[in-house]
C-alpha cells in the first residue's frame, strides 16, 4: 500500500494508532485549510515535520487508498451553492477505505468563517453508489443544519474520486494533517489524473498549525479547492467555476495526465466498487 514516493519519509515519522488519533483530534467540527503542493516536494516537507508530527499506522501501513462517490440533485444544488458561495453549503458522499472495505455515508456542511461540520454513518460498501439506504440519515443531517428543501430532492451519483492518503497527528495542537496523492476523478466517461500534484489539508479547531506556518514561510498559501466542486468543474467546463478558476487554470487545465482514471469497476471481492 505504501508505494508512493513519500513512503520513505513517512516511515521515519513516529507512529500513532487510529484510536489515539481519533481520541485526540476527531475534529468533526473544524476549520480546514487546503494547499496544493508539488508531489516531489512532499518528502522534504515530511522530514521537516518530524519534530511535530506522528503518522497514522495501521498494521505497519501508513498510506491508504480512498474512494469517494459524491451525490447531488439533478440541478446540482450542492455544486451551485459552492459555485455561488452560498453561506450554507453541503456535500453528500460515500467514502470507502479500499484497503479495509470499510465505508461511511457522510454529509459535510460548510458554515461561516470556513467551519466544517461532518455527519457520518457506517455504511455497507456494497451500497456506496447510492444514498437510498441512508436517505433518512441524510435528510436528518440536512434538516439539523438548516439546509433548504432543494437539497432534499433526489440525490444521484455525480463524481467518483480516488487518491492515496497519509494522515498525521500534531499532538501539541490536537490537530490533523492529511496528504493526498495519486489524485484521480471520473464523471461519466470523462476522467482526470493529476499525478504531480498533492493536496495537503490541515484540520484544526481554529488556530493555524505548525504545518500552516511552515507552508506560509515557504510562500505556499491556502488554495481554493474542493475535490468535488473543483474536480467536477474541471470535467464540466460548462459549469460556473468562479471560486476555483485560478486553481483550475494553474493546476488542472493543461497539466492533467491524459491517461484515463483508474478502472474501479473490477475490484477484488474484498474491495468496494462504486460504479
Amino acid at each position: 500500500m505504501t508505494t508512493m514516493p513519500i513512503g520513505t519519509a513517512l516511515a521515519r515519522l513516529a507512529p500513532v494508532g487510529l484510536d489515539e488519533l481519533v481520541g485526540r483530534a476527531a475534529l468533526q467540527t473544524r476549520v480546514d485549510r487546503k494547499y496544493l503542493v508539488a508531489a516531489e516536494a512532499l518528502p522534504r516537507l515530511l522530514e521537516r515535520l518530524m519534530p511535530y508530527a506522528q503518522v497514522l499506522d495501521i498494521d505497519g501501513e501508513r498510506a491508504f487508498r480512498y474512494q469517494s462517490v459524491y451525490f447531488d440533485t439533478p440541478e446540482l444544488a450542492g455544486y451551485h451553492r459552492a459555485a455561488y458561495r452560498r453561506r450554507r453549503r453541503f456535500k453528500v458522499r460515500t467514502r470507502t477505505y479500499l484497503d479495509s472495505a470499510q465505508c461511511w455515508l457522510e454529509v459535510k456542511i460548510s458554515g461561516a468563517r470556513g467551519s466544517i461540520t461532518k455527519h457520518r454513518l457506517p455504511y455497507d460498501p456494497r451500497d456506496c453508489g447510492t444514498v437510498d439506504p441512508g436517505r433518512e440519515f441524510v435528510d436528518e443531517a440536512l434538516d439539523r443544519e438548516s439546509i433548504g428543501p432543494a437539497a432534499r430532492s433526489s440525490l444521484g451519483p455525480v463524481l467518483v474520486t480516488e487518491y492515496h492518503r497519509a494522515t498525521l497527528l500534531l499532538p501539541e495542537t490536537a490537530s490533523r494533517v492529511t496528504v493526498d496523492t495519486a489524485l484521480a476523478w471520473r464523471h461519466g466517461d470523462a476522467a482526470l489524473r493529476l499525478p504531480g500534484l498533492a493536496v495537503v489539508e490541515t484540520k484544526s479547531a481554529s488556530a493555524a498549525t505548525p504545518v500552516d506556518r511552515m507552508l506560509w514561510r515557504a510562500g505556499i498559501r491556502p488554495a481554493r479547492i474542493s475535490k468535488y466542486a473543483t474536480g467536477l468543474a474541471a470535467l464540466r467546463p460548462d459549469l460556473p467555476d468562479a471560486p476555483w478558476r485560478r486553481t483550475l487554470r494553474r493546476h488542472f487545465r493543461g497539466t492533467a495526465s491524459p491517461d484515463p482514471a483508474p478502472d474501479i469497476s473490477h475490484r477484488p471481492e474484498q474491495e468496494a466498487s462504486c460504479v
